[in-house]
């Protein structure tokens, strides 16, 4: 990386702590973009060149999370399934959980803010999930690659199959795979986010976790075929 890029890059991790470290001091509406910039010491329009809307600045994380599983998904072996280099990329993400299990009061109280700050707002919660789709049709998009099939709406090519591949251009496996493992991601994002917010101490968050997404991973592993069968006599429930 030149100096040029490090300089770019040092200043939108400035920008980013300083509005995450506003945010959690005053919630996420309550803090304006010309706030940012005068705490961060930079121009608005500097903010903006970097984060586009006052959204991208509290989802900053997750973005370079899904760039880092883009990396893993595309930088795995040879050989290794998709499944387990997404499974590694996020047993490695470690985050506040880590901290907190390690006995972080700091960081308990953090999560339990950026958490708060979410759940009472429709416009995070709207960016949240529009990340994770991008995140599902980034990862769709390189298997799709691998496959030598486009990721889209589905559309055969004029040809029908790439030549040497063998490989439907139609086929949807890409985008499935990709938005259950996505799914998987954002089952355990609203799990942690109810028990933060429901739990004056979260105790065995860290291992409750650790165990559920072994779970999670095993039914995508072993596929739905056996998943859920209704039992005989279960009556049907109103909706």
């Amino acid at each position: 990386m030149g100096l040029r890029e490090l300089k770019k890059e040092q200043t939108r991790q400035l920008i980013a702590d300083t509005a995450w470290r506003l945010f959690a001091d005053r919630g996420f509406d309550r803090v304006t973009v010309a706030e940012i910039a005068r705490e961060a010491q930079v121009a608005e329009a500097t903010v903006f060149n970097y984060f586009p809307a006052k959204e991208d600045l509290f989802y900053s994380r997750l973005e370079a999370f899904g760039t880092r599983l883009a990396d893993a998904v595309s930088a795995r072996p040879a050989g290794e399934p998709v499944l387990a280099a997404f499974r590694r990329a996020l047993i490695d993400e470690g985050g506040l959980l880590t901290q907190v299990e390690a006995g972080d009061a700091e960081a308990l109280a953090r999560l339990r803010t950026v958490s708060r700050m979410i759940a009472d707002s429709p416009a995070l919660l709207a960016r949240e999930q529009q990340a994770i789709t991008r995140n599902a049709a980034a990862v769709a998009a390189l298997l799709a690659a691998e496959a030598g099939t486009p990721a889209g709406s589905g559309t055969p090519a004029a040809t029908g199959t790439p030549a040497g591949t063998g490989t439907p251009a139609d086929d949807l496996r890409p985008q499935v795979a990709a938005n259950a493992l996505l799914g998987l991601h954002r089952a355990l994002i609203d799990y942690v986010r109810r028990r933060v917010l429901a739990d004056d101490e979260p105790r065995g968050l860290a291992a409750d976790i650790r165990q559920l997404t072994t779970e999670a991973f095993a039914l995508l592993e072993h596929g739905l075929r056996d998943y859920a069968a209704k039992p005989p006599g279960a009556a049907a429930i109103p909706r």
